[in-house]
């Protein structure tokens, strides 16, 4: 079968097509042929071993300890292991595989896939496990929404933050979206009430305050932050420009939180299967929409990558397996 392979850690020229063994799945997994899988924030911090600390995590000092790249997919079940009983060939799924999304084949443990729904595409349901569950978390569990509430999402037009509107406004919230000039209309489209044009204005100092700030955009100071918030204010941050804003949100974030009213909280997703099947409920209703912008061939994993680390992409950017002819 045919697969992105890494061979060390690097830019996106690292990345090589290779013919590899086509994987059986272990006693608890389901072989699954790829139609579609999608890149994630993870995918491009691994693919360049940044920060340094995070080659410890990711299980390798000169490579990734897995040589196929990519988690989240969707394709129909080829082959089922022995104790696997949620699933038949043939069955359309999708999930998070943990590793080896980027090629024609994955093994997957059966616990993280679900059937996929049948009103919805294989782009589409690959776009929904890790930038999806992200956003519910940090909303529901570490922000503790609630309805009426003013959120700001920086970062709206990404993968996280195009699902972060979504479900904010299904959780009734006011929501406002920061995003550039040519991604507004998007923001609107999707169900911001408010949108901030970033190039055009500082919503830090326009005099708007916010119960949740959900920055996935992390390109603004905890002082910066402190003015945008209300007096009982959160603010969830999940992401990261460089290492040194990193360090300097998290320590100074963590002296405001204890010090004062306002919150700061710090966190990376967990997959859970409860998660996946509420979001898979809401996308099947078309409550969440996965927002496309674009789809790359597996031949042109490298470019995708290339185009994602250059964080403007409108959405969530797919490898689809029928841009290959498959």
């Amino acid at each position: 079968m045919k697969a992105i392979v890494c061979t060390g850690y690097g830019t996106p020229d690292v990345l090589r097509l290779t013919e590899v063994e086509k994987p059986a799945p272990g006693d608890d997994e389901v072989l699954v042929k790829v139609h579609a899988a999608s890149l994630n924030a993870g995918d491009w911090h691994i693919l360049r071993g940044k920060p340094f600390l995070a080659r410890f995590l990711m299980g390798g000092y000169r490579k990734p300890k897995y040589a196929i790249p990519g988690s989240d997919i969707a394709g129909r079940v080829e082959a089922v292991g022995k104790n696997a009983t949620q699933f038949q060939p043939g069955d359309a799924v999708f999930g998070a595989t943990g590793h080896g999304g980027f090629a024609e084949y994955v093994s997957v443990r059966e616990s993280r896939l679900l059937l996929k729904p049948d009103n919805r595409s294989f782009a589409a349901a690959a776009a929904l496990p890790a930038a999806a569950i992200t956003a519910l978390q940090a909303l529901r569990d570490k922000g503790q929404i609630r309805p009426g509430q003013k959120v700001l999402v920086n970062g709206a037009s990404g993968g996280v933050g195009t699902f972060a509107v979504q479900l904010a406004k299904s959780f009734g919230a006011e929501v406002t979206a920061v995003c550039s000039t040519r991604h507004l209309d998007r923001a609107r489209d999707i169900g911001a009430d408010h949108v901030v044009d970033y190039t055009q204005e500082d919503f830090t100092r326009n005099g708007q305050q916010y119960d949740l700030i959900i920055d996935i955009g992390a390109n603004r100071s905890v002082a910066d932050y402190k003015r945008a918030l209300s007096p009982q204010g959160t603010c969830v941050i999940t992401g990261f420009s460089t290492v040194l804003h990193l360090l300097q949100t998290w320590l100074l974030g963590s002296l405001a939180s204890r010090t004062g009213s306002k919150k700061f909280v710090f966190f990376m997703a967990k997959l859970k299967r409860e998660d996946l099947v509420l979001l898979k409920e809401l996308f099947e209703a078309g409550k969440v929409v996965p927002v496309i912008d674009r789809c790359y061939p597996l031949s042109e994993t490298a470019d995708a990558l290339r185009y994602l680390g250059q964080r403007h992409a409108g959405g969530k950017v797919i490898i689809s397996m029928e841009q290959n002819g498959k």
